[in-house]
């Protein structure tokens, strides 16, 4: 059982940041489709990634130390979409799903991680990444705005999306006991040279960089609050020692459903293959 209500992802109180007040809804709720980036890079104490405390008044995971990313919009299944590397149709079959849900995560995970960070995961042709995203700007702020699609914005800048610098990493869905769900697709990033990652969105009070070592340490000191995913994603990258080993790492990729089970008066996390889980709701 994970007794994680300060610390206990895709990146789960009426959401999963706090589940001592994890509601009991009348129905399941549909979950929506989302993407997670973990941006890698290397630091003066090892490889780092690149986390984000979200503002304390946001509808899910508030106040919570996330990765960059979030929901799919629909124009993110635009087949025109200028795109170099692994097609939709290996991502579907990694990740479970059609081409077209597939191409809809990839550029999702893209057009997430820019809006959220800076950091652009496209370049001019197959073989290149934009070196600086400061001439992006306004284009950025449209993206979050919903004013034009990520294909528009690679369409009139010329760009390529690098689906070559993403790496599938793993699958989280929301419990259902949480009215608010998403089936979130995990995804490893190399920061491209030049780039920096910054905190310039409304979703973050914060952005730094830490090892996955030092944000488990955080968490566990109380010094952040992180959600399972997020939790077993840093271990699980820690484990690989060093980012070329993580980014080469093939895994198999199934749907993690994580359960709440109410003990005394709060609600705690328990995953796959820990003690209550088969009779956890």
């Amino acid at each position: 059982m994970v007794r994680r209500p300060e610390n206990g992802s895709p990146p789960s109180g009426a959401d999963a940041t706090d589940p001592k007040h994890a509601p009991e809804p009348a129905e399941v709720a549909v979950p929506k489709d989302a993407a997670t980036v973990v941006l890698l890079r290397e630091g003066p104490r090892g490889p780092e990634v690149f986390l984000q405390r979200r503002v304390t008044g946001m509808a899910f995971a508030g106040g919570m130390t996330v990765f960059p990313g979030g929901g799919v919009d629909p124009r993110d299944a635009d087949a025109s979409v200028s795109w170099t590397g692994p097609d939709a149709g290996w991502w579907a079959h990694r990740f479970g799903c059609s081409a077209e849900q597939a191409r809809a995560l990839v550029c999702a995970a893209v057009r997430e991680t820019f809006e959220e960070s800076g950091v652009l995961l496209a370049g001019p042709d197959a073989g290149s990444v934009v070196a600086d995203t400061g001439a992006y700007g306004t284009a950025r702020a449209a993206l979050i705005s919903r004013e034009v699609s990520l294909a528009a914005f690679l369409a009139e800048e010329g760009l390529v999306l690098r689906a070559d610098l993403l790496r599938p990493w793993s699958n989280w869905l929301t419990p259902e006991a949480e009215p608010r769900r998403y089936d979130t697709r995990f995804f490893l990033a190399a920061m491209p040279g030049g780039q920096r990652a910054d905190a310039r969105t409304t979703e973050a009070a914060e952005a730094y960089w830490r090892t996955p070592a030092e944000a488990l340490a955080d968490a566990d000191a109380g010094r952040s609050r992180l959600l399972p995913p997020t939790r077993t994603t840093l271990a699980e990258v820690d484990a690989c020692g060093g980012i070329e080993a993580a980014l080469a790492v093939e895994r198999g990729i199934a749907k993690v459903l994580p359960k709440l089970v109410r003990v005394d008066d709060r609600w705690e996390v328990v995953l796959p293959g820990e003690p209550g889980y088969q009779e956890a709701r």
